[in-house]
């Protein structure tokens, strides 16, 4: 088959692959479509967490994006980590050169193993000017209380913080709400006109690492491929689902999804 699309992902690289860059292109790749990458820094980790990070040049992130989409046109553009105020001035430079219209912006803050991957004076730039840039941001609840300043305990509380999501400048904002403790997962997905609650039952497991990087990559493929925003966020949802579902137990800790959930491999190489 040929790919339906192009994504491009500004993003980390997560050594263990579980994240990051690397469930980004299994999860795009998986879904039928092309991805390119922009590397934002280098983490040294494993399912039990972060050894460090290695930042990349701000001037280099910059070139691998326009570099690329000079030559092979993205049809969606999907960020993850963005560690300092530098690289995020740098992206929103870089987004505004290769002016692509489909931005979906999963604001990566906190490891699951609690390790803060970003700076205060970030989150502050990123609230002020990229989510304005963007069509889609895909906070989970942690991340969602530090953009917004509030405590979430209840799906209320999660539109709440979506309404001042939107009031800081946000299009469209997915909140996800697998952290609360109920034994079914609601995701809320709120704009100005609407909002859909996507209900799931919980499923029982500490395998979990990479959802919110593959969630955000899979709405942007199918984003690019012509679906609505509100049915990509669906059909990602069900794609995550059925990845977690597969309990690879990989790793001492949190360890990753399957990302290989919805292919079936019929050709047979000799």
């Amino acid at each position: 088959m040929k790919p339906n699309s192009k994504i491009l992902v500004i993003a980390g690289s997560d050594s263990s692959g579980g994240a990051g860059i690397q469930a980004d292109i299994k999860t795009i790749t998986a879904l039928g479509s092309y991805a390119m990458t922009a590397i934002t820094a280098v983490t040294i980790q494993n399912t039990t967490g972060v050894k460090s990070i290695v930042p990349i040049e701000p001037k280099k992130i910059s070139d691998q994006i326009k570099f690329t989409s000079k030559d092979i046109k993205p049809d969606a553009v999907k960020i993850g980590m963005l560690h300092s105020t530098n690289v995020i001035k740098s992206v929103i430079h870089s987004l505004d050169f290769i002016d692509i219209k489909k931005i979906i912006l999963d604001p990566v803050m906190i490891a699951k193993g609690g390790e803060k991957l970003i700076d205060d004076k970030a989150i502050r730039l990123l609230k002020a000017e990229l989510i304005k840039k963007v069509t889609l941001i895909t906070p989970n609840i942690p991340e969602a209380e530090i953009l917004t300043g509030i405590k979430i305990k209840t799906k209320e509380d999660m539109i709440f913080a979506a309404s001042i999501l939107i009031e800081l400048g946000a299009k469209n904002v997915f909140i996800k709400g697998g952290h609360l403790t109920s034994k079914v997962v609601q995701d809320i997905f709120v704009n100005k006109k609407e909002i859909l609650i996507i209900k799931n039952k919980r499923i029982a497991t500490s395998n979990t690492h990479g959802t919110g990087c593959t969630l955000s990559s899979a709405i942007s493929t199918f984003y690019a491929c012509g679906k609505t925003l509100k049915r990509s966020c669906e059909l990602a949802t069900k794609y995550v689902n059925s990845s977690i579902r597969s309990n690879l137990n990989y790793g001492k800790g949190h360890g990753p999804i399957n990302h290989l959930s919805s292919i079936i491999i019929n050709k047979k190489f000799k």
